[in-house]
């Protein structure tokens, strides 16, 4: 009785676009079936039918809260997930639909926390998943694990391409994108406060990404940008409490083939428009 009420509930539960107090409310009720089925985490003696439930219950409940920006809830259900995942796939009843997507939207979230070390951690442990060809090939998992190899060279015109609208995987890779939007900028305006003196205004908003040039007078004074005759002035180096001057010159040389290869992508996408 209890499982033919849960599989309707999660027929609900498919729908994207369900408002997430339905969701939240069904979620409840499907826990509570999952309760009475003594599955709400898994055990040995759970029929795989039970434990392949319960997981999509996870799931859908992981789905539905990046849907409605909830990244509290969003964790609690990954957490929940991860001892199902740790399961041989035999004591599932049929393959998860959800399993990497989940997994992919989890290693984005890490990206956006900053939460590097962590993020190489679960990337090793998708060695059970394939290859990492095959890894990476995948439509979701190779997401983030592109994203975080270009952040990590500097190629931030290949991540602004990745995270375009049309470029994400799914709905829920564009609503974790957006918080990583700024993580990027700030990053970008770091290297170019050590590449650069200065910027011409129109440069700073290509480089920048942003949509008005009241856009980039914001973002310059919340960076302590000084504006003047159409040209964006950094603070001096002193200013930014640059350590070593070995350091700083290294620093201003990738700096500057970074901000070189952003700006060269910026005046391609003007090209084309």
């Amino acid at each position: 009785m209890a499982d033919r009420q849960l599989t309707t509930l999660l027929t609900q539960l498919r729908t994207p676009s369900l408002p997430f107090p339905q969701s939240t409310t069904l979620l409840s009720k499907a826990k509570l079936l999952l309760l009475q089925l003594s599955a709400l985490t898994p055990s040995p003696t759970a029929p795989p039918a039970n434990l392949t439930l319960a997981r999509e219950v996870y799931e859908l409940g992981a789905l539905h809260s990046l849907r409605a920006k909830n990244p509290d809830s969003f964790t609690r259900y990954v957490s929940q997930l991860q001892p199902f995942y740790e399961l041989p796939p035999s004591a599932f009843s049929s393959p998860s639909q959800n399993q990497n997507k989940v997994t992919a939207l989890w290693l984005l979230f890490l990206l956006t926390q900053g939460r590097y070390t962590e993020f190489h951690s679960d990337l090793e442990g998708l060695s059970t998943r394939g290859s990492v060809a095959e890894v990476e090939n995948d439509k979701f998992l190779g997401y983030p694990i592109k994203l975080e190899r270009w952040l990590m060279e500097g190629a931030y015109d290949r991540v602004w391409k990745a995270m375009k609208k049309g470029e994400v995987p799914s709905e829920e890779f564009g609503v974790l994108c957006e918080v990583l939007t700024p993580q990027i900028r700030r990053e970008i305006a770091s290297s170019s406060e050590r590449a650069y003196p200065s910027l011409p205004f129109l440069s700073a908003q290509s480089l920048l990404f942003l949509d008005s040039e009241g856009a980039v007078v914001d973002f310059a004074h919340s960076r302590g940008w000084v504006i003047k005759d159409r040209t964006i002035y950094f603070p001096t180096a002193a200013e930014l409490n640059a350590d070593e001057e070995g350091e700083q010159e290294q620093e201003k040389e990738v700096g500057q083939m970074v901000i070189e290869n952003t700006l060269g992508y910026a005046r391609q996408l003007e090209t084309i428009v």
